[in-house]
């Protein structure tokens, strides 16, 4: 799951305010990003290796530190330490460790296999990226529209209304997550495209990932500083 990790981070930011955007982004994608990190580190290595022979269903990795279940349960409790530390209050505490625990959930329901802790202990997710990639996507896009449904029904509550920019960087942001996901499900830029692989590319999945992921947080934030405003009458729930 990709844009529908970030849209818990928007929930999270109505439901705790206290807490910056910046940390529950962080906290919503941080297993994704440990995960790319350990990647270099020689821990979850990743093939294949050329960014144009990627797919979901081909995509080769064992995430037994950053996604499986006990690793998980560490970085819950280092990510509410962090927001205590960052804000000394325990709700966006707790609301950023909540957002771990989110993450893992739908990825053990709809993503990569993952186990107790490596992966010849028992498995706690489907793996759905490898049987049925389409079918992992569609539910990734049902979890979007649902979180953001629930992240505009709140602000219509408050009577916020946001500016038109955060609108299209939003779309932006989470229907191009959704589209790029459904187009790489099955199917390398390669097979789409009928290309031969470049060797200029060679060792560029990791880096282009860590590009996505980062555009898609710079926009976000970004979003977020755009004004908004107050209708005269909060709706009522």
């Amino acid at each position: 799951m990709l844009a529908g990790h970030f849209t818990t981070a928007l929930a999270a930011q109505q439901q705790a305010p206290r807490g910056h955007l910046a940390y529950y982004l962080v906290a919503s994608q941080l297993p994704d990003m440990l995960w790319l990190v350990f990647h270099y580190l020689g821990l979850e290595p990743t093939e294949p290796h050329n960014v144009m022979n990627v797919s979901l269903d081909n995509l080769q990795v064992v995430m037994t530190y950053s996604h499986d279940l006990l690793p998980i349960l560490g970085w819950i409790a280092l990510t509410t330490l962090a927001g205590w530390l960052l804000f000394r209050s325990w709700r966006p505490a707790l609301t950023g460790g909540m957002l771990i625990i989110v993450h893992a959930v739908t990825d053990y329901i709809g993503g990569f296999p993952h186990n107790l802790f490596g992966p010849d202990t028992h498995s706690v997710g489907t793996g759905l990226y490898y049987t049925y990639p389409y079918l992992a996507v569609a539910l990734e896009a049902v979890f979007t529209v649902a979180v953001m449904a629930w992240v505009l029904r709140t602000d219509a509550r408050a009577g916020i209304r946001r500016h038109r920019t955060t609108w299209a960087a939003w779309l932006a942001v989470f229907g191009g997550g959704v589209a790029f996901m459904f187009l790489s499900a099955d199917l390398s830029l390669i097979e789409l495209t009928g290309m031969n692989p470049l060797p200029a590319l060679a060792g560029s999945t990791i880096p282009a990932m860590f590009f996505i992921y980062g555009l898609m947080f710079a926009v976000l934030l970004w979003a977020d500083r755009q004004p908004t405003s107050r209708t005269d009458q909060p709706a009522r729930s």
